[in-house]
């Protein structure tokens, strides 16, 4: 399985979203082989936990201005993880320290790698 043209265009509105707050080292995977409820992981790296919040917060944002609705949200309050699911996409913003301790990269190293730079050279 491949990942959704759907996905792939929320992919790259949260991409530019968290780019545009500073999000750092975006990582997309296409995990739709191996999850039925996911098509693709956007990973990105905050270098604060303000950071980590604005960058969820924009991310939330944006897509639900395109008329995507979050449908769960985990983490917010912290500011260490946030995981914002928006059905085919789920977004995990990172502080640097987390996202080195948990390596969801090496857990889901198996599937294929998006490419996010394309994404941000892209205007929306």
């Amino acid at each position: 399985m491949t990942a959704s043209h759907e996905a792939l265009d929320l992919l790259a509105i949260a991409a530019r979203a968290a780019d545009s707050k500073g999000g750092e080292d975006l990582v997309a995977l296409d995990v739709s082989g191996p999850l039925p409820f996911a098509d693709i992981f956007l990973l990105v790296t905050g270098n604060s936990e303000r950071n980590v919040v604005a960058i969820a917060d924009e991310v939330e944002e944006v897509l639900g201005r395109s008329g995507t609705q979050t449908r769960r949200r985990e983490g917010h309050d912290a500011g260490r993880w946030i995981l914002l699911d928006f059905g085919d996409l789920v977004v995990h913003v990172f502080h640097q320290e987390e996202r080195l301790y948990y390596g969801l990269e090496r857990l889901w190293l198996d599937c294929p790698s998006l490419p996010v730079a394309p994404l941000l050279a892209t205007s929306s």
